[in-house]
């Protein structure tokens, strides 16, 4: 009941306002507003008021349209960048060191056993292929061959190219018959290419490459990573090189450290890293001064002499400086130190700070991207979130999806197995495709977000021979010494290596996105334009908000009143004829000798005409019932109230 008063009484309220009709509460406004345009429409001539109207109808476009350019670029929200400088103590980085080659050659020889006979007959058929033919090549183990073959493309004919296997004049027809001239074919006159096939042969790819270096190097790389996925991951770290024959010395600032201080995880492409100052278990430790002195100093042996010859054709150590507790991506951003010299690396910090959503697609700590992180439990270490794990983890996760088995190269999905050719033999296949995908690469890269925060390490690096040949002979008795207590040299320039690591300086630099346009840019264009261009406000805003309001509650009145209106036609429709009056029920009541007219009454064809009568007597007349007049509710109330005084 009260909410049933309370709307009749703002319905009444506003009919008492500044008009019943649009036209009435259009005209109220015009004289009424601040702005200085609409009070000229309406007090000025015919002339003077078309031309007010054109003025005020062109410079509200134009405010409209600078609004909406304004409000489109702050929902573009860009972001605007700015550097600040700043100088503090800062952790030493994380620290990662790698052997470019990744097992010992001599705890991996009887795995390559077959590979390598097989790398040595490709490349003398490529070297010398009229030898090649002469020589017997039954002691060949062709099952890994004829999984992923080598084959020479003769383009003589481009309209139709002849396809050769290195060996199918040895071992698929007879070795004394000579062959065709179209199907013969040598390194210089022919592309060669990788063979990949799927379902049973039925589909095949070709891989071609511009060089035999390259092709013989990515054959060997596809055979060796199907032997190791075979093999399990304790036996490979086994093969690898250990800390302790690879960190020969060790000093961080004025304090002595050894190969313990080192964590170790498998890498795939490197087999054995170590990582200095990680700080997944311990805390990180700080730099106490910027400069040499106070940086990581290492001697490593890479043991260059016992490299896989056929899998590894770079020297050196690779590393790699990253933030703490973050995965070593170090085939991709680390840098190579070459043996035989002592590399100095200076380094400089960039802090990056991105906005979040809406700013950009930047997150936190991955948990906002709909990608399992397989680097997050990598050898049972917590790590960070990067978008290079992202993408990796992607690539992995259609790998799986695609071939039905995981690439030796990244982590594996729990349940999930590596490929390898016994149990998956279209896998290559299926895994050049998915790399050569371009569909591929853009879904990864759409549903990975960049870190929020992130820490980037410059380095400026030099190099120079170390040792020198003067103290190159003491050098190597004492560090042969200690590591195999030998008085022999058991080390050569060709696998040493001296690292330098040190904060070139304290001052950092921080690169911070903020919002190019916030809701103060945004509200004070707003009021420029329109103060400019109509000269208003925000009370004028607010007036403009009124009359909207009134306009609604009129159009409310009108639609309540169609309302009543069309209940009466249908009160009405009920009767055959006109119903009674008040007047009429009033005078039945007072006067006993009138009669209404019954609800029903017969048609004029069958009712007969009435007897002449004489005149009724008159009846009291009916009261006048000041209470049957329909007022508003505001006024009965000020009527009471005056009524108490």
């Amino acid at each position: 009941m009260h909410v049933k008063k309370y709307w009749l009484k703002c319905l009444h309220r506003l009919q008492k306002g500044p008009g019943y009709t649009y036209k009435e509460l259009l005209v109220w406004y015009c004289d009424n507003t601040n702005t200085h345009g609409p009070k000229r429409i309406i007090r000025e001539g015919p002339k003077k008021k078309a031309v007010w109207f054109a003025l005020t109808l062109l410079f509200t476009s134009l405010v409209c349209w600078q609004w909406g350019v304004f409000v489109r670029t702050y929902l573009s929200w860009e972001v605007s960048v700015s550097l600040s400088m700043g100088f503090k103590t800062m952790d030493f980085p994380a620290v990662t060191i790698c052997n470019a080659s990744p097992f010992q050659y001599s705890k991996v020889r009887h795995l390559l056993k077959d590979l390598d006979e097989l790398m040595e007959a490709v490349l003398q058929r490529i070297l010398a292929p009229e030898l090649s033919r002469v020589n017997a090549t039954e002691t060949l183990n062709f099952a890994v061959w004829n999984h992923t073959p080598l084959v020479f493309i003769n383009e003589q004919n481009p309209q139709h190219p002849v396809v050769l296997d290195l060996f199918e004049d040895s071992y698929g027809g007879s070795t004394n018959s000579s062959l065709a001239p179209e199907r013969s074919c040598s390194a210089p006159r022919c592309k060669i290419a990788m063979r990949l096939c799927s379902r049973n042969g039925t589909t095949c790819s070709f891989r071609t490459f511009s060089s035999a270096t390259q092709a013989v190097t990515e054959w060997y790389t596809l055979q060796a990573t199907n032997i190791f996925a075979q093999v399990p991951n304790k036996e490979l770290v086994a093969m690898g090189y250990p800390a302790e024959r690879m960190i020969l010395a060790c000093l961080f600032g004025a304090e002595p450290c050894n190969y313990r201080n080192f964590t170790p995880i498998f890498h795939p492409d490197y087999g054995n890293c170590y990582i200095f100052n990680w700080g997944v278990k311990e805390k990180a430790l700080p730099s106490a001064n910027p400069g040499a002195e106070f940086g990581l100093k290492l001697i490593l042996d890479m043991g260059q002499k016992d490299y896989v010859p056929f899998l590894t054709s770079t020297a050196g150590v690779r590393l790699m400086l990253h933030e703490q507790r973050s995965f070593p991506f170090i085939r991709d951003e680390g840098i190579y130190a070459m043996s035989g010299t002592e590399t100095s690396i200076g380094v400089l910090v960039d802090k990056l700070e991105r906005k979040g959503e809406p700013y950009s697609q930047c997150t936190v700590n991955g948990s906002d991207v709909p990608v399992r992180n397989l680097y997050r439990n990598y050898s049972d270490y917590i790590t960070t979130y990067s978008i290079q794990a992202c993408i990796r983890s992607c690539f992995q996760d259609h790998v799986v999806r695609h071939c039905h088995c995981g690439h030796y190269l990244y982590p594996l999905p729990p349940g999930e197995k590596y490929c390898n050719s016994q149990e998956f033999p279209d896998w290559a296949y299926c895994y050049s495709a998915l790399r050569m995908s371009l569909a591929q690469r853009e879904t990864c890269i759409d549903v990975c977000k960049e870190s929020c925060n992130d820490t980037q390490y410059k380095m400026t690096i030099s190099m120079a021979d170390w040792p020198s040949e003067s103290s190159e002979d003491w050098i190597f008795h004492v560090l042969s010494e200690e590591r195999d207590q030998s008085t022999n040299i058991t080390l050569s320039r060709q696998g040493i290596v001296k690292l330098n690591i040190y904060f070139q300086e304290f001052n950092y630099r921080t690169i911070e996105e903020s919002a190019a346009n916030n809701i103060v840019w945004l509200l004070s264009n707003l009021g420029g334009q329109f103060g400019f261009w109509m000269g208003g406000s925000v009370l004028c805003l607010i007036e403009f908000g009124e009359i909207v309001i009134d306009f609604v509650w009129i159009t409310i009145i009108r639609l309540v009143a169609l309302a009543k209106s069309l209940r009466q036609r249908r009160a009405r429709a009920r009767y055959a004829g006109p119903p009674p009056t008040v007047a009429e029920l009033v005078e039945a009541h007072a006067n006993l000798g009138f009669q209404p007219d019954p609800l029903r009454r017969p048609s004029c064809a069958s009712r007969p005409r009435p007897p002449e009568q004489a005149p009724p007597i008159p009846g009291t007349p009916p009261p006048n019932y000041d209470s049957l007049r329909l007022q508003p509710l505001d006024v009965i109330e000020s009527d009471s109230e005056g009524d108490a005084v």
